[in-house]
């Protein structure tokens, strides 16, 4: 239970399940309808038939892609955690979290261009220091570009973090939609918002509908759409589209302007869910069928539909789960949660909500990263030479990893998840189709990483098991390396532990257990697998091309010339960021080479574009502390004479709320901050070209 102003709250005992269905549904929903997005009806039956089934394959297109339903919608609800989980939390800094993690051109939005996409039109709003709601009100952009789809195919987070309180979830939804869009986008991103937090306690069609429609004006042009909607499905005789031959008279793309209007694409989500009478399957198959803006449509779709009939309903028809294995791409300016899954996504949301809620936030195995707590979970886990599935561990009221494996002391037995990008073909796959895919490892050498194992013959020998790494190489191939691992076995559970090693630099694409000598098959558990601590790494030029693929790009021009790091940017602060949101106490050192700048220097604690500290050279020779988070504060400086040409040895220091600024060896400032506890560095210039060859970070 939770108090919600004067409305208690009551949360399902399935919630956080409830919350991983839904994330599994958005998920599935924009796989399945991303090939053929903006394919007529009429194209799709003939060329695929009806769309029961993942077509990637026939289409020769990925499954597993970077796109803007996904990475939208589980990016900007981040704002609740950002903001201290703040109750009022307004337009303005649900919009400031735009312009944190989006990378101008490169992540999340479809940069279309100034009043054709309405979301880069509200970023360059944003950007040019026009506040939320008025960047994406009609009065700044006009009508049509206001109400286009795309507040309503972000929305899905705020109804999972206010489970059962639809008009708080509306709520929500306004202030995040108005971000953007305005009018009847708004609307129909409240009402989507509001149906899925009413699905966490009710599985009534008709009641869903009527808690969204509660939420919004009864004679808006969407609600008006709606009831006809209705009488329409109640006049077919179940046939979905004499109700679509219907909704495309009255309300098709002919009537409105723009490329992807609110009003046709929020009339097919009703029509199916209507039309599918609750069954995932149909439901997602008849919104696909229907065309229009398939990924979007689907996926808020696949959300609620994930929502309301939970794990059981998404397992009840195809496999959808088994091919994605959860992995889902957010690539953003938080440079390391670029690869993600759903079980992580479902997780955060959870805390999230708990923490607006004013409830204590208990996390699955004590906050592992990979914990397969959710029936059917394997967070990304594929084996080599072995079965993984999700299972309960024997005697052990909790669920694991099951990897089964028979006698074969040639194979290598091998149980690997992606904490990178796992090819050089991958990171290549997705640039020039709109949304890149551009992250950092998430482990990295120096860190401890831990694992719990079970074994299930407790009376055989303790099997022989090491943590395993996949690293890439000079030839960008990834080759598996052993890491020196330590065993210790209590209470019929193994503890492993290792520190990751030296890779000379190299980025680290997969993690997982190898079974190190098969002689006889057996089966373990993986219970849980993390990592903590702060790396100790160098890095700079390499072989092949993934070390430098490892840095997210924020600049202008990011180039490996006669240096490892070319920096230009052509106007305000660029950043180039590596690492994760997990480092706390540390020392980041970088030569640095200023060739033309207004300001130079590096960034630790960094969580995204506009959210770090950092120690910055000056063309007006000062040399300074800052803090960059709502605007930047000076928190301290002295005098330093910058020239162009010359060679610095950068070091920044973090530790608890101390930060020690040094070059070359001299320490210069010290200074007392307490706002950001956690994050990556990076490479920082303002306007100009600079220069580095090796950036080294060590624990503090």
């Amino acid at each position: 239970m939770s108090k919600n102003g004067t409305q208690t709250v009551s949360f399902p005992n399935d919630y956080e399940e409830r919350t991983y269905a839904g994330v599994l549904g958005k998920i599935i929903g924009v796989y399945l309808g991303r090939p053929f997005e903006g394919w007529t009806n009429e194209r799709i039956e003939e060329r695929l038939g009806e769309i029961d089934y993942y077509v990637h394959d026939k289409l020769g297109v990925r499954l597993v892609v970077t796109d803007d339903d996904i990475s939208g919608t589980f990016t900007f609800v981040r704002a609740l955690e950002d903001y201290g989980f703040n109750p009022e939390l307004s337009p303005k800094q649900i919009g400031r979290t735009w312009l944190n993690y989006l990378i101008q051109g490169r992540t999340v939005l479809w940069w279309g261009g100034l009043g054709n996409s309405t979301e880069h039109t509200a970023y360059l709003r944003l950007n040019s220091g026009i506040d939320a709601p008025l960047s994406g009100a009609i009065e700044t952009n006009g009508q049509v570009v206001a109400e286009q789809i795309g507040a309503q195919i972000f929305i899905d987070g705020w109804g999972m973090v206010n489970p059962g309180d639809p008009a708080r979830a509306a709520d929500f939804a306004r202030r995040a939609a108005s971000v953007s869009h305005d009018g009847e986008a708004v609307i129909g991103a409240q009402i989507l918002a509001a149906m899925e937090a009413q699905a966490y306690v009710e599985e009534d069609i008709d009641s869903l509908i009527d808690a969204g429609l509660a939420t919004v004006p009864s004679n808006s042009l969407v609600a008006g759409m709606i009831q006809d909607i209705r009488a329409w499905h109640a006049d077919s005789d179940g046939d979905w589209r004499k109700t679509f031959s219907q909704l495309k008279n009255q309300y098709g793309y002919d009537k409105y302007g723009g490329n992807c209007h609110i009003v046709p694409n929020h009339g097919l989500i009703i029509l199916a869910f209507l039309h599918g009478n609750g069954d995932f399957a149909e439901s997602l198959k008849i919104v696909n069928t229907a065309g229009w803006d398939t990924d979007c449509n689907s996926g808020n779709l696949g959300c609620l539909m994930g929502i309301r009939n939970g794990l059981n309903g998404i397992d009840s028809g195809p496999d959808w789960r088994g091919p994605f294995k959860d992995i889902c791409y957010l690539p953003t300016a938080d440079s390391g949660g670029g690869v993600s899954d759903a079980a992580t996504i479902a997780r955060r949301l959870v805390r999230s909500s708990s923490k607006l809620h004013g409830l204590e936030d208990i996390p699955p195995k004590e906050g592992a990263r990979f914990h397969f707590a959710y029936p059917g979970s394997v967070q990304g886990f594929e084996g080599e030479n072995c079965s993984v599935e999700n299972a309960l561990i024997p005697g052990i009221d909790q669920r694991g990893l099951r990897i089964r494996y028979e006698s074969d002391p040639k194979s290598q037995i091998r149980a690997m998840t992606p904490v990178f990008v796992d090819s050089l073909e991958t990171s290549q796959y997705f640039e020039g189709r709109g949304y890149g895919l551009m992250t950092s490892p998430m482990v990295n050498p120096g860190q401890i990483v831990s694992c719990q194992v079970f074994q299930e013959d407790q009376d055989a020998g303790l099997i022989d098991i090491a943590l395993n790494f996949g690293v890439f190489d000079e030839e960008d191939q990834v080759v598996f390396h052993r890491g020196p691992t330590k065993a210790l076995k209590q209470n019929g559970m193994v503890t492993l532990e290792c520190e990751v090693p030296d890779f000379d630099g190299f980025p680290i694409s997969s993690i997982g257990l190898e079974v190190v000598d098969p002689r006889s098959g057996g089966t373990v558990f993986l219970n849980s697998l993390n990592w903590s601590g702060s790396p100790k790494v160098s890095l700079g030029r390499r072989p092949g091309r993934m070390w430098s693929r490892a840095w997210v790009n924020g600049v202008d021009s990011y180039w490996s010339w006669a240096e490892s790091f070319r920096l230009i940017h052509n106007t305000g602060t660029g950043l180039l960021l590596y690492g994760n949101r997990d480092w706390t106490d540390y020392r980041i050192r970088a030569d640095v080479t200023p060739h033309l700048v207004n300001q130079v220097g590096i960034a630790c604690r960094v969580q995204g574009m506009r959210r770090y500290y950092a120690l910055i050279l000056t063309r007006d020779n000062r040399l300074q502390i800052v803090r960059e988070l709502d605007g930047r504060a000076i928190l301290a400086e002295t005098f330093f004479e910058l020239v162009l040409g010359k060679s610095y040895d950068f070091a920044l220091t973090v530790f608890g709320h101390t930060l020690i600024g040094a070059i070359d060896g001299q320490e210069f400032l010290r200074a007392e901050d307490s706002s950001l506890s956690e994050g990556g560095i990076a490479l920082l210039i303002n306007e100009g070209r600079t220069a580095t060859q090796t950036v080294s970070i060590e624990p503090a």
